[in-house]
């Protein structure tokens, strides 16, 4: 995932990447905590459980690891990518009053799974931040059905998934840009309202 690296949408070792491997039992391909996700060898990735849990590979696994249990286990998701981009933790804070950020009338929404056309509105649920990832995973897990193959958490970042790794890229690659034209929206619409407005 360097090229997600590459866009500035993991700096550091932020983000984390996670793919299922198996069903039965569940297993993930993950990187482990603490590394630069655009530089990790294949040979450095951990595999853990359904637990969540390192079965094969050094390192721990991300504490994050289990919300990308509970959307792999809520919505059948075949990979999750979570990215902490300007617009998505900038919009996730702004957003969290409202509990969901409103993304409408683009073309781009056309590279979401199931729609066909410009004309229509999604809303991303946006969460609290909370270091308690099981109690957070607990609260995200009954949105996760509904949501357009994304969550926000304030101050955090996006949560993108998909069938299998190339969609959970598409989705992640829609929903980023997305999220930075809301925000140039919302800049825009500050330093010159609409015309006609």
């Amino acid at each position: 995932m360097a090229a997600i690296h590459r866009r500035g949408w993991c700096d550091g070792t932020g983000g984390n990447f996670s793919c299922v491997l198996q069903r039965q039992p569940l297993r993930l391909l993950m990187a482990p905590s603490g590394v630069d996700k655009g530089a990790v060898p294949p040979e450095q990735l951990i595999e853990v459980d359904g637990r969540g849990a390192v079965v094969r590979g050094q390192g721990h696994a991300s504490a994050e690891t289990a919300l990308h249990l509970a959307i792999v286990t809520s919505c059948g998701a075949g990979a999750v990518l979570h990215t902490h981009s300007q617009a998505g933790t900038l919009l996730s804070q702004w957003a969290l009053p409202l509990g969901r950020l409103e993304l409408s009338d683009l073309e781009m929404l056309k590279g979401l799974a199931g729609i066909s056309t410009h004309a229509c509105s999604v809303h991303l649920p946006v969460l609290a931040n909370d270091q308690d990832l099981q109690r957070l995973s607990a609260l995200a897990a009954p949105l996760l059905p509904a949501a357009p193959q994304g969550l926000l958490i304030a101050g955090h970042g996006l949560y993108a998934w998909g069938d299998d790794l190339p969609s959970a890229r598409r989705h992640l690659e829609i929903l980023e840009f997305l999220l930075e034209q809301r925000w140039r929206q919302l800049l825009l619409g500050a330093l010159h309202p609409s015309p006609g407005a």
